[in-house]
């Protein structure tokens, strides 16, 4: 027996999608120069570092925020990057990241900052923030196409619909936390709202919007395979393209690949928050 009521839901987003591509193809037009200015510049030093600098740099960078065995694994992920010739286009999937990880830090931390501030707000945002990270990735894909082709900026989009949500949540989270008698002795000293959240809200919430950074890192890891559904490059082409022509080999490898950059990324990016967590507890 059918259901008595019909609502054409997909029916009215497909409507309100054709409008916008329609009415403000100028202003889609704008984000997709802003992206693709950001992800060439990104690409064109990433790919420009020579292997040994890159290994050698980050190597030292996560000995000294995290020590000598974060160090050794960086080291050891990114030999083995190298050694399965894919250091070039690991350099790329690294810029399609970055540039994915960096427009969702710059729209989750002022959303974050505000649904903190706000309940209506924050009542408003977490249903959208939930259907955000519940609604399959692939969905993202179809809208993203219509407003921006097929290519590198679309995938890019789609990555930081589907990775924003942590950043926002974890910022609310760490400004939500700070301890009230902090907050009181700030205000009773003259500390504007600006000064406030500046000074006192925001350096106390580093390592939960760290933390925040470091889930958009691995969640738009995880858009790596599907952003190369449209046109997106780096090593989810790789993968794609073993799926296409069931090559087993080219599989595990770019599998293996976008491990060993998941890896260094996340031990780093958790070391320096532990050492953030250790200098404010040095602070009380």
């Amino acid at each position: 027996m059918d259901f008595p009521v019909r609502i054409p839901i997909g029916s009215w987003v497909e409507k309100i999608v054709i409008w916008l591509t329609e009415n403000f193809s100028g202003v889609f037009d704008s984000i997709k120069s802003v992206v693709e200015f950001i992800l060439v510049q990104l690409d064109t030093f990433f790919v420009w570092v020579p292997w040994p600098v890159a290994l050698i740099g980050l190597t030292i960078i996560g000995w000294t925020v995290a020590g000598r065995k974060v160090a050794i694994i960086t080291a050891f992920c990114l030999f083995g990057l190298g050694s399965m010739d894919l250091w070039t286009i690991g350099m790329s999937t690294m810029a399609l990241v970055a540039t994915a990880v960096f427009i969702s830090v710059l729209v989750g931390l002022p959303l974050g900052i505000m649904a903190a501030k706000s309940p209506r707000f924050d009542m408003f945002l977490r249903p959208v923030l939930d259907g955000m990270q519940t609604i399959p990735s692939f969905v993202y894909l179809i809208p993203a196409i219509m407003f921006f082709g097929i290519g590198n900026v679309p995938g890019i989009i789609a990555t930081v619909i589907f990775a924003l949500p942590p950043m926002v949540r974890l910022t609310s989270l760490g400004i939500q936390q700070v301890d009230q008698e902090v907050i009181e002795a700030g205000v009773a000293f003259g500390c504007t709202p600006m000064q406030l959240l500046l000074k006192i809200q925001l350096p106390l919430s580093i390592p939960s919007i760290m933390t925040g950074v470091n889930q958009t890192v691995m969640m738009a890891l995880s858009m790596v395979v599907v952003a190369a559904m449209i046109g997106a490059g780096g090593l989810g082409s790789k993968i794609l393209y073993s799926i296409q022509r069931i090559d087993l080999g080219v599989g595990i490898e770019s599998g293996l690949a976008i491990l060993f950059i998941a890896v260094v990324l996340d031990r780093i990016l958790q070391g320096i928050t532990h050492k953030q967590q250790k200098a404010i507890m040095k602070q009380k």
